[in-house]
């Protein structure tokens, strides 16, 4: 109990644990272990949730006590500071990966992964959701920031999403509603956690969906560092241009500091070459930011999300 008390108080470690079971209670858990760049210090205290009612019960108490919190999914957009995260990570786990198929839809929790939907869609000869076969995050922060890719993107499946706000109401927002833009939605900048997606797609060839989606992860494979941790494209797509181009242009290829570096395959992507600290991949992304500006006059945004301390 001596280094709960450290992160909660006894009264808090008490509440929680009348929802949550002990052993799915985390303290000083490395956060690295989360991210698919593969760093990042430690969660004060980490949360496996395991279904809907679990997440229904802590998020309002944590509101209403004013103790900061994430919920997190994959990681898969996410660079967590060398120093960690003084709050609660909620980890969406267990029921919260489900996937059901009812004819043309799918009904995903939002922990559940964009590349399993997609298999799922692939398996019921469900097309529209080829795109999302090689996206490495979750449905739940897939539609925040409307996730894209090879022309295609969540507004143009999503049929509506349940969502839990700060008092516990659940909310049914529709894709009007959503307000989806490029790589943003109506929620991303609102306390509104997702729950669940109802994706709708059409009926197609089991076959031709399997050949599409392979396609598509070779050009995956041959553009992009799959072979580095990473989060992925850094960078939004400034308007009426390419963040890999400009960052090419500006001589920034291969640009290092530490462990982190612009690869050498696809400028938009900052990998972790093996060793890199959450220091290392920040310098980086800010460095290429000022060349950029400074060489082309743009604004450089960063798609990722910034946790904890660095």
């Amino acid at each position: 109990m001596e280094r709960t008390v450290q992160v909660l108080s006894a009264s808090m470690y008490e509440y929680i644990k009348t929802v949550v079971p002990a052993e799915r209670i985390l303290f000083q858990e490395p956060l690295s272990k989360y991210t698919t760049f593969r760093v990042g210090g430690e969660a004060e205290c980490l949360i496996l949730i395991q279904d809907e009612e679990e997440l229904v019960k802590l998020v309002p108490y944590l509101n209403r006590i004013e103790q900061e919190y994430f919920i997190l999914g994959n990681g898969s957009n996410l660079l967590v500071g060398d120093k960690g995260y003084r709050g609660i990570v909620l980890k969406l786990d267990g029921q919260m990966e489900e996937i059901r198929v009812e004819g043309t839809r799918i009904t995903a929790k939002a922990g559940a992964l964009l590349s399993r939907i997609a298999a799922a869609a692939r398996e019921n000869g469900l097309t529209g959701m080829e795109f999302a076969a090689g996206i490495p995050g979750s449905i739940g922060g897939g539609v925040v920031m409307n996730a894209g890719a090879y022309d295609g993107e969540m507004k143009q499946i999503v049929e509506s999403v349940r969502g839990l706000d700060r008092e516990g109401q659940i909310l049914t927002l529709d894709n009007a509603t959503m307000e989806f833009g490029y790589r943003t939605s109506a929620i991303k900048n609102r306390p509104i956690i997702v729950l669940e997606v109802v994706l709708q797609l059409a009926e197609g060839d089991r076959e031709a969906i399997g050949a599409r989606m392979e396609e598509l992860a070779q050009l995956r494979r041959s553009k992009q560092p799959l072979e580095y941790p990473s989060a992925g494209s850094t960078f939004k797509r400034p308007e009426g241009n390419y963040a890999g181009k400009l960052i090419m242009d500006a001589g920034m290829r291969g640009y290092r500091i530490g462990g982190a570096q612009v690869s050498d395959k696809h400028c938009g992507f900052i990998v972790n070459t093996g060793k890199a600290t959450a220091a290392d991949i920040k310098e980086v992304i800010e460095e290429v930011q000022e060349r950029v500006k400074t060489r082309f006059h743009v604004t450089l945004e960063p798609e990722i999300v910034f946790l904890g301390d660095f």
